[in-house]
């Protein structure tokens, strides 16, 4: 624990000088050669990392949770970022046999039915494909913001990932809603469509829907369920 405890505290040292995150990126990536994982879902936040990321000097490894489920405007989403940077995303999908074996026994839409359901078809789709992403790895990047929900307002911007025996960092953490808008208009990055549409924080599309005025961020995933901890697993906090 130790060597990790060194490791945040050399990070945590590149963050408070204050540098371009282009620049912090890149550091790190030189800190932990070949060993640097982003994951993206192509959110708006995942986006203006994936931008400092494929503009600056690094060889950070890009790669996405494809559930089988998404919007087609996330695909879409998804091919325009190509198109636009040239980096190629690495997809990691559910294991067959267990999708199957899944549906087989409880039904295509069985995660509306319960929290237990719901929660299973999360591992499959999104925890295990996860675990392997993060294989051998010593750095994960993510594009979560404080703002996200009220589990996150609290979180340090580099923390150790027990779960998956990473270093996480969170190098967008504290911009706020206008930061992030205002940076996307200004550099003309592509972002889904739907966020145009009401919807905020997107996943699959049985599990998301668009929030209403006055609804916190989280209000749209899982909405059948209790407000509260509503999570899929990929993101535990110590």
């Amino acid at each position: 624990m130790q060597n990790h405890l060194e490791e945040i505290e050399k990070i945590n040292q590149v963050l408070e000088e204050n540098m371009d995150l282009r620049h912090v990126l890149n550091l790190v990536d030189q800190l932990f050669p070949g060993a640097v994982v982003f994951s993206t879902s192509f959110s708006e936040e995942d986006q203006i990392v994936h931008h400092h990321i494929t503009t600056g000097d690094n060889q950070i490894t890009i790669f996405t949770l494809d559930t089988g489920r998404l919007f087609p405007e996330t695909y879409s989403t998804w091919s325009r970022t190509l198109e636009k940077y040239g980096r190629s995303i690495t997809p990691y999908y559910p294991a067959t046999q267990q999708v199957e074996d899944f549906v087989l026994t409880h039904g295509p839409n069985s995660f509306y039915e319960s929290i237990e359901n719901r929660k299973q078809c999360c591992f499959i789709r999104k925890v295990e494909p996860l675990r392997r992403a993060l294989a051998n790895k010593k750095v994960w990047i993510t594009g979560i913001r404080a703002e996200h929900s009220p589990d996150r307002s609290h979180m340090p911007q580099v923390e150790w990932d027990e779960s998956h025996q990473v270093i996480k960092i969170h190098p967008i953490l504290h911009w706020n809603n206008e930061e992030v808008k205002s940076y996307i208009r200004h550099h003309e990055i592509p972002t889904n469509p739907l966020h145009e549409k009401g919807f905020v924080s997107i996943g699959c599309a049985p599990c998301t829907r668009a929030i209403q005025p006055g609804e916190d961020f989280r209000a749209g995933r899982w909405w059948w369920e209790n407000k509260e901890n509503k999570e899929c697993g990929l993101h535990t906090h110590q």
